[in-house]
């Protein structure tokens, strides 16, 4: 679990805390529920474990080892990642703590906000950047979830979203 960061969902975290919630039934842009079916384990070897880990295209960039976190408040890239894509130019200067990250506290190198492409949903994307061995080249957290809608299953390895052609 990571916490961290400047904001949830374009919300200071200070202000999240001291924030009341309503929530008003809008108009759904899909048709279909998001639903996962016994069908889609075959082939998994079960029972398993494992996290969820994905590939995803950030602006022309095929990224893989993404690990899906539903703990972290936070999106996370690794600087190498980033300086393989050469997009070292665009971070924006900001140190912020994450705390729980890799069982200690790291301290960030900046945010960048790149283009990510999710099955044809795009949409700019704050990360915080480090730099260090981390496991994984990006964490996707809560942030990004919630922003495309996506529904993620570990135990069917899957990701799950609404797309402007239907469930992807």
């Amino acid at each position: 679990m990571i916490f961290g960061g400047n904001e949830i969902n374009g919300v200071t975290f200070s202000a999240t805390k001291k924030m009341k919630v309503s929530i008003t039934p809008s108009k759904r842009l899909w048709e279909d529920d998001i639903t996962f079916i016994e069908e889609v384990a075959d082939g998994l070897l079960l029972p398993q474990n494992d996290a969820l880990v994905v590939s995803l295209n950030m602006l022309d960039f095929k990224i893989r080892c993404v690990l899906v976190d539903l703990r972290s408040s936070v999106n996370i890239i690794q600087w190498i990642v980033l300086e393989q894509a050469k997009l070292t130019g665009s971070i924006i200067t900001a140190t912020n703590l994450l705390v729980g990250f890799n069982l200690t506290s790291v301290m960030t190198w900046g945010d960048i906000l790149p283009l990510m492409n999710t099955e044809g949903v795009r949409k700019l994307t704050l990360f915080e950047v480090v730099n260090g061995d981390m496991g994984y080249n990006i964490i996707l957290g809560r942030p990004w979830l919630h922003e495309i809608k996506a529904m993620p299953s570990t135990y069917y390895q899957l990701l799950k979203l609404p797309t402007p052609e239907g469930i992807k």
